[in-house]
């Protein structure tokens, strides 16, 4: 319809982990973040979001990110799989939510995260109805 700003692919891909941040770590950790968050913004331009939230007591940690499509999230683990690693004997991954449509081959990547981390598996959500607008649509 004329007017109406065009939408984001509907394969867009909504990425969660929790960590366990482990006790005298958190100094550490958010050097790594910043490292971590350096490499990603520089390798990864199709990648919508990227975050790293911390709770008030700075003793868990989620993770998000928005990716257009999974052929993104695949290039997302594949560059970011050493970053990941050099975080991992400072936190423990708890769990791992994937919303959206991925291949075989992202969720084979991100349950060898998981394990990496420490986590016990991948939850992926299909999802059933929406859709999404590009930033600012509507403005």
């Amino acid at each position: 319809m004329a007017g109406e700003p065009a939408p984001l692919d509907a394969d867009v891909i909504v990425y969660l982990d929790h960590s366990d941040i482990h006790e005298g770590r958190l100094g550490e950790l958010e050097q790594g973040i910043r490292r971590v968050v350096g490499v990603i913004q520089e390798l990864e331009p199709r990648l919508i979001a990227y975050g790293f939230h911390l709770d008030a007591a700075s003793r868990r940690m989620t993770v998000t990110a928005v990716h257009p499509d999974s052929e993104s999230l695949e290039l997302h683990l594949e560059v970011g799989r050493e970053q990941f690693r050099s975080l991992a004997d400072m936190i423990t991954l708890t769990g791992v939510e994937v919303y959206g449509s991925i291949s075989d081959r992202a969720l084979e990547m991100l349950e060898q995260k998981a394990a990496m981390l420490g986590g016990s598996g991948v939850e992926v959500h299909e999802r059933f109805a929406g859709f999404a607008r590009k930033a600012g649509a509507g403005d």
